[in-house]
């Protein structure tokens, strides 16, 4: 557990690096806001990873997952995320699948003794990237 409560809060230098990705170029966000926004980052995962740990403990689980974290959503409130969560989820579990199966055919090639199989490299497209519909802008105000 955290020994100050400091230790709880998201890093500064993330959110700072989310806030400027997501703003327009040339946009300024104060310190003190970039302060508030970490702040309240940090509160919305420690009231959602309750919410999923006490969905957890009902079904006898010590671990949360991410079904948990679903119906955490839903009971907060916040059913808006679950759809682009869900995406993200899926895209990440893709990335996972696609990489392991790079690996494993990798090591079959050289298991076979084919020695022109280059080990897998890790490239910039092995993040996931959530792309939101123009629907779905035109919905938010």
């Amino acid at each position: 557990m955290a020994e100050k409560v400091e230790d709880l809060n998201l890093p500064l230098s993330v959110v700072s690096r989310i806030v400027k990705d997501s703003l327009p170029d040339g946009t300024n966000v104060a310190k003190e806001a970039r302060t508030a926004l970490a702040r309240a980052a940090s509160v919305f995962v420690l009231y959602l990873t309750s919410t999923a740990n006490n969905i957890a403990t009902k079904s006898n689980r010590k671990t949360i997952n991410t079904n948990d974290i679903m119906k955490a959503l839903e009971e907060t409130d916040f059913e808006q995320f679950i759809e682009p969560l869900s995406a993200a989820v899926s895209g990440y579990r893709k990335c996972v699948q696609e990489k392991k199966t790079r690996l494993s055919t990798g090591k079959k090639s050289s298991e076979n003794g084919d020695s022109k199989t280059e080990t897998p490299k890790k490239s910039d497209n092995d993040d996931v990237e959530v792309i939101e519909d123009e629907d779905d802008e035109e919905d938010n105000p």
